[in-house]
């Protein structure tokens, strides 16, 4: 690394350092992330910031191609949850300003620095006027984290889990086929049912009725894949495990047996059931759902698909 790349590194981390971010992102990592968001190299100045959208994958080869870092690929996770996640919390960053509403495990997810912030830096670092509108900016800044957490609020999926009671899930088709499975499916063919748990691509433990499930004999290893959802179903004494399918696979053989082992001790009767958010979409994994489970489909929701078995509706010994 040559000197006036270590220089933008340096004067990167000091800009962290002013901002009050917390010692885990005062490091070479947060500056160079920093750098990528405002497409800085060698020999451009702090008044040659831009502003582009960029990903975490851009962002690991901004790293390699412009300061000799070449990041591992498994380090996409630390960029994005002990670097980027800060900059959005402090309002330094805005996540996909051209589509709020991008569901998170989306390849186009985007940040972008915050304009103000972007004009704060571009015009006043390493100039004699950084120290008064240092203090300045640290002051507005409150105001502006408080204005993107409501705006990212105003995004999320409400889903209903109880009578008075409802949980906010991360925007996208995932969060939305989720909503249907617990509002429209658990309605006509588990009607009574309760919701035990609901997975979010934001988090992954959305909703989790710990104690619900224990009561069924199920103790949950967070280190299990759970189903995206899990309802119980009183009156029959079932517990249906819900898998939703907008980008990943079905309740195909493989993932029947992880859920049978994963749900073993379970006294209610185990029910395994796919959910499509359409006919076209079931049909690109027909060839892969397993026997003896259900198929339900969001856009013709009062019907349901069985495969195989004597039963329409109900688990297997």
């Amino acid at each position: 690394m040559n000197k006036k790349q270590q220089k933008l590194i340096d004067e990167s981390l000091a800009i962290l350092q002013a901002l009050d971010f917390p010692r885990a992102q005062q490091n070479e990592r947060s500056a160079l992330t920093l750098l990528a968001l405002l497409n800085l190299t060698p020999p451009k100045t702090w008044k040659d910031a831009e502003g582009p959208m960029i990903g975490i994958r851009a962002i690991l080869d901004f790293c390699r191609s412009n300061y000799g870092k070449p990041y591992a690929e498994n380090t996409r996770e630390t960029f994005r949850r002990q670097t980027m996640h800060q900059f959005v919390a402090a309002g330094l960053v805005v996540e996909n300003p051209d589509k709020p509403e991008r569901p998170t495990n989306s390849p186009k997810w985007c940040y972008q620095i915050e304009p103000s912030a972007l004009s704060f830096l571009r015009d006043h670092f390493k100039a004699k006027t950084w120290k008064s509108e240092l203090a300045s900016y640290l002051t507005k800044r409150a105001g502006l984290t408080s204005k993107y957490a409501m705006e990212r609020e105003m995004l999320m999926v409400s889903v209903t889990i109880a009578e008075g009671r409802a949980i906010q899930l991360t925007p996208g088709k995932h969060s939305q086929l989720i909503k249907e499975i617990i509002e429209e499916f658990a309605s006509r063919f588990a009607p009574g049912s309760k919701v035990l748990y609901a997975g979010d691509t934001g988090e992954k433990w959305g909703y989790f009725d710990k104690e619900g499930l224990l009561a069924l004999g199920v103790e949950v290893d967070m280190h299990g894949k759970m189903p995206d959802v899990v309802l119980y179903y009183p009156a029959k004494n079932w517990l249906l495990l819900v898998e939703a399918v907008t980008s990943h696979g079905p309740v195909d053989g493989k993932r029947r047996s992880e859920l049978a082992k994963l749900f073993s001790r379970c006294t209610a009767g185990v029910v395994y059931v796919t959910a499509f958010p359409t006919r076209a979409e079931m049909a690109r994994y027909l060839g892969e759902i397993s026997w003896e489970t259900e198929v339900w489909v969001a856009e013709a929701p009062t019907h349901m698909i069985h495969f195989n078995g004597v039963r329409f509706l109900g688990p297997y010994d």
